[in-house]
């Protein structure tokens, strides 16, 4: 036992202190246990623990909590595993801010969507990649830490909508799991259970996905003569045929800009933040095109 106020006297033992000892000690002072964890018991008769270690060649105290609600094995575990840091050269007080800065799922998402939205072609991925986990995710786990997300978690948002909408589970469970490398980087994780549960998902059948057909070039003209003839307004069926003519997405020939066009050499050239591949793309302009562009594209 320590004299109160002062250190250890005699042989450094470990487990010097007991369950009961704990409670009855009314004294001021430090009460030795062993790996520098003491027990200090103020003048207002309240006890908290404290271990004393030297971190980085300095000493250091570090509060382990009120003895009232951390208990002496809690206590020798806390200390223990600090010892066991500061022998290998860490920061047992650096780990535990780092540790109390964990960050929940939600907040997490919502820091990695803000880092990754310049990089996405549109706005609107950037939202859908937001609001599929704020829909499917968010209820099972956006409040958890990230530290204390496991695959039965993950699992629990994408078995609901597994089989019924795979396409959107597939991105869901690609986004967790984008969410989840980020934390491995805080050093909050050490594995991805996005990626842990993928056996335990059945395959989904791709093959019973089904794609838009393909017009056969031999009846593309007869249809830009049924869109022509339709109800359609006139800026609608000019773009059509401007798109057949061009060969490009319907997004970039609605985003079109009389200054992307050089109608004296026949050329326009779609910017590169306007294109998928992100390069500039320069297309020749028959007749028929620049009629098609000076009609439908407002100036």
């Amino acid at each position: 036992m320590a004299k109160a106020g002062g250190k250890p006297v005699g042989r450094h033992l470990e487990k010097r202190l007991t369950a009961a000892s704990v409670r009855g000690l009314r004294e001021a002072g430090f009460y030795a246990d062993g790996h520098g964890l003491y027990l200090k018991v103020d003048p207002s008769g309240s006890k908290r623990w404290v271990q004393r270690l030297v971190i980085q060649g300095r000493r250091r105290d570090l509060g382990l909590g009120s003895a009232t609600v951390v208990g002496l094995a809690d206590a020798r575990e806390a200390a223990l595993g600090n010892r066991k840091l500061a022998r290998s050269g860490r920061d047992p007080l650096a780990a535990r801010k780092q540790q109390e800065a964990v960050l929940t799922f939600e907040a997490a998402a919502k820091r990695v969507h803000d880092l990754h939205l310049p990089t996405w072609r549109n706005p609107k991925h950037g939202m859908q990649w937001i609001n599929t986990l704020s829909e499917y995710a968010y209820p099972r786990f956006g409040k958890k830490r990230l530290d204390s997300i496991d695959s039965a978690d993950v699992l629990s948002a994408l078995s609901p909508i597994w089989n019924s909408h795979p396409e959107t589970a597939r991105r869901v469970k690609q986004r967790i799991g984008t969410v989840m490398k980020w934390a491995i980087a805080q050093g909050w994780r050490s594995d991805n259970p996005a990626e842990a549960i993928s056996k335990a998902l059945p395959r989904h059948d791709r093959s019973r996905v089904k794609h838009q057909r393909a017009l056969p070039y031999s009846k593309v003209s007869d249809a830009i003569e049924r869109v022509q003839g339709s109800d359609a307004s006139l800026s609608s069926k000019l773009a059509l045929e401007f798109i057949v003519l061009t060969a490009t997405r319907s997004g970039e020939t609605r985003g079109a800009l009389w200054s992307e066009f050089d109608l004296e050499n026949a050329e326009w050239t779609i910017p590169a933040e306007r294109m998928k591949a992100k390069r500039p793309h320069r297309i020749p302009l028959s007749l028929r095109t620049l009629w098609a562009s000076a009609t439908a594209i407002p100036r």
